[in-house]
């Protein structure tokens, strides 16, 4: 996806298809995860480099991406914490502790972003 916009999607993990909620935009990447009792599938921060988990009532999976959507580096976080900004990383992938592990998600393995068929919430 060339043009990233705030909205759904679907995360491709080889053959595992994830609900995909995409913040492109700067309050959309603002908010994420905060105020959240958890999240079904993951979020997709666009661009973003690094995380935190101030204010946040969970821990959670944090994947960092590059620009050809590879795995850079894959870690939990528990809330409170402040993660440092991975080189080369340009997206930030979030979800609940435990999840990206169920996927088969690991360093070094390709992801995909499909839109979805429907229009963007706006």
């Amino acid at each position: 996806m060339a043009n990233w916009r705030d909205g759904g999607a679907t995360l491709r993990v080889g053959a595992v298809a994830v609900p995909l909620e995409v913040a492109a935009s700067y309050r959309a990447r603002t908010r994420g995860l905060l105020g959240r009792d958890g999240i079904t599938g993951a979020l997709l921060l666009t661009p973003a480099a690094s995380v935190h988990t101030f204010g946040m009532r969970f821990p959670i999976d944090v994947a960092y991406l590059d620009r050809r959507l590879r795995v850079l580096a894959v870690t939990t976080m528990a809330p409170g914490r402040l993660g440092l900004p991975r080189p080369r990383a340009r997206y930030v992938l979030e979800a609940e502790a435990g999840a990206m592990a169920g996927w088969g998600l690991r360093v070094g393995a390709p992801v995909r972003v499909e839109p979805s068929a429907g229009p963007a919430p706006g």
